[in-house]
């Protein structure tokens, strides 16, 4: 047990240094972290330099990038509530051919990046693309002054590609609640007369409305973060806007204040979010009923369920990788590991392993704190520590771009006037900025993932341990870290997936000839040239299948339980 330190002033023991203060403390200053791109973001907005610019701001820049915003928000949302909700009832309550490969095939398109399925798409649709080129020899056509052929790059395009990626947020949500509804409540429907439409309508989507809230959010957060994709595809969204203002344009406060009109609707989406759920619990009684039994369907109504949930599969997840692989086999793609490709795979791999192990040791610590520490704030730090996942990669690299900036010059600065040296950029010119960045987003993940684990571990263990005479250290290591370990381990790897694949912060914040995985497909792709990056992109989406499968066969995610 920990032993109390005397204090010389009063004679009391001291509690510094007792391990749940140590947490406790730790807890404070992840909340403070993530506090601080926010705070930094606002005064840099409210600066002389920022106010002359926003007139032109509100007259050139901020109504058609709301305005864009605002409608591919709206179609995600509608997409992704119709294919989430739908495909989570038809495999929860009805037995179809192939419906359990398909209950976790649904998930398979959470392992595509947006902006690498946004790629994939262009090129399969574009005039040099295998429809287009199949459609002239089967028509005889030869231009496109001959015929009219969709085209992804626009508005609806963007809904469409980037609802097939993020759907599987509200179909994971609402499947885990879908699944809870005891066999009573269904019966009683069906016995009042209740139709298949009329059970889903009145009763199973009401309750469901929790979750659907809680998956949308996530969703249209996913939306808001992206930037690969939005600027393929020609869509002037908020974030782009605040990466060209910043890097095309020069003006940190104008992109600081854009910035800033992306968190107002971030927060707006949190409050509908919020007043969606209002008071609304899902309960059972404390001893459970038997599971909802999947009804048959009619032959041709099962054959309608199995296409309706065979093609958001096909389309978000099957059809990209298959290009892909297409690519690889056909280019040969195995000749684009030059040592430019390794370099960026080793910077991929090194980056996203050191902020995995930061942001997990962290969460593990703030997670330790809630469960262990006496202080009465402690869950309220950890909730604001949580929320780093909501602020879009692009608005939290620029708040701490400032902060970031100031404190290498102030190091810089002091070792010129002791030691008449510079030491450079520590943090910006070393890629410890980028972690930093990867530690305020993810830390959600590690932090709901601990904590799903503790859950588990009923108190009563506690007190027995502690009874036997087990201190809080000995609780941690013998007792808490054991039980947790697995639910750990799978938001270890989910952040190491998320760090690997994130777009917006890497391109703002990584250092000069610093490339990973995604950059390089980013910069082919900038470039018209994406065959040359779709090796890297292949590698992307291998390695995140795996997280996608584990998600899948959860039943509900680590990233849910962050975001709910």
């Amino acid at each position: 047990m920990s032993q109390a330190v005397i204090s010389p002033a009063n004679g009391r023991p001291s509690h510094l240094w007792r391990p749940s203060t140590r947490l406790a403390l730790l807890a404070a200053l992840a909340a403070a972290l993530v506090a601080l791109p926010v705070l930094s973001l606002g005064l840099t907005a409210l600066s002389r330099e920022a106010l002359a610019v926003w007139p032109h701001l509100t007259a050139n820049v901020l109504p058609a990038a709301l305005g864009d915003t605002l409608l591919l928000l709206a179609g995600v949302a509608v997409f992704c509530g119709i294919v989430g909700v739908g495909t989570a009832w038809l495999v929860t309550q009805h037995e179809f051919p192939g419906r359990k490969s398909l209950e976790w095939l649904l998930v398979l398109p959470l392992a595509m990046p947006t902006y690498i399925t946004a790629y994939v798409y262009v090129e399969i649709l574009g005039f040099q693309g295998p429809l287009q080129s199949l459609f002239r020899v089967l028509t005889g056509y030869r231009s496109l002054r001959d015929y009219w052929f969709p085209d992804p790059r626009n508005l609806t395009g963007a809904i469409l590609i980037l609802g097939l990626v993020l759907y599987p947020y509200v179909y994971l949500s609402v499947r885990a609640l879908f699944g809870m509804q005891s066999a009573a409540i269904v019966e009683s429907a069906r016995t009042l007369g209740a139709s298949r439409w009329t059970l889903f309508r009145r009763v199973a989507l009401p309750m469901a409305r929790p979750a659907l809230a809680a998956g949308l959010t996530l969703a249209l957060l996913e939306t808001l973060n992206d930037i690969g994709a939005s600027e393929y595809l020609g869509v002037r969204s908020l974030t782009l806007s605040v990466y060209t203002t910043w890097l095309n344009r020069s003006s940190l406060p104008g992109a600081a204040q854009i910035a800033c009109v992306m968190l107002l609707v971030v927060v707006g989406l949190i409050l509908v979010e919020m007043q969606s759920r209002g008071a609304r619990r899902f309960s059972l009684p404390v001893k459970r009923l038997r599971p909802v039994g999947r009804s048959p369907l009619p032959r041709g109504a099962a054959w309608a369920a199995s296409a309706a949930c065979a093609l958001p599969v096909l389309l978000g997840a099957i059809l990209p990788l298959a290009f892909l692989f297409g690519e690889f086999l056909r280019r040969d793609l195995i000749a684009q590991a030059d040592a430019a490709m390794l370099r960026s795979l080793a910077n991929t791999l090194a980056i996203s392993a050191a902020a995995t192990a930061i942001v997990v040791a962290v969460g593990v610590g703030v997670a330790a704190a809630v469960r262990l520490g006496r202080e009465p704030w402690l869950p309220a730090v950890a909730r604001l520590a949580s929320l780093g996942y909501a602020l879009p990669g692009t608005v939290l690299a620029l708040g701490l771009l400032v902060p970031l900036a100031a404190f290498d010059n102030l190091v810089a600065d002091a070792s010129r006037a002791v030691f008449g040296a510079s030491p450079g950029l520590l943090l910006l010119g070393s890629g410890a900025a980028l972690v930093i960045a990867y530690l305020v987003r993810f830390l959600s993940i590690a932090l709901a993932g601990t904590q799903s684990g503790l859950a588990r571990i009923s108190p009563r263990i506690d007190d027995a341990a502690r009874s036997l005479g087990a201190g809080r250290r000995e609780l941690l290591r013998r007792l808490h870290w054991p039980l947790t370990r697995p639910a750990i381990a799978a938001a270890a790897l989910l952040v190491f997936v998320d760090c690997m694949k994130e777009l917006p912060m890497t391109l703002l914040l990584r250092p000069l000839n610093f490339e990973t995985l995604a950059t390089q497909v980013y910069g082919h792709a900038s470039r018209g040239v994406f065959e040359d990056g779709a090796l890297a992109a292949l590698l992307i989406v291998l390695i995140g299948i795996y997280p996608a499968i584990m998600l899948a066969r959860a039943g509900n995610g680590e990233k849910l339980a962050a975001g709910s």
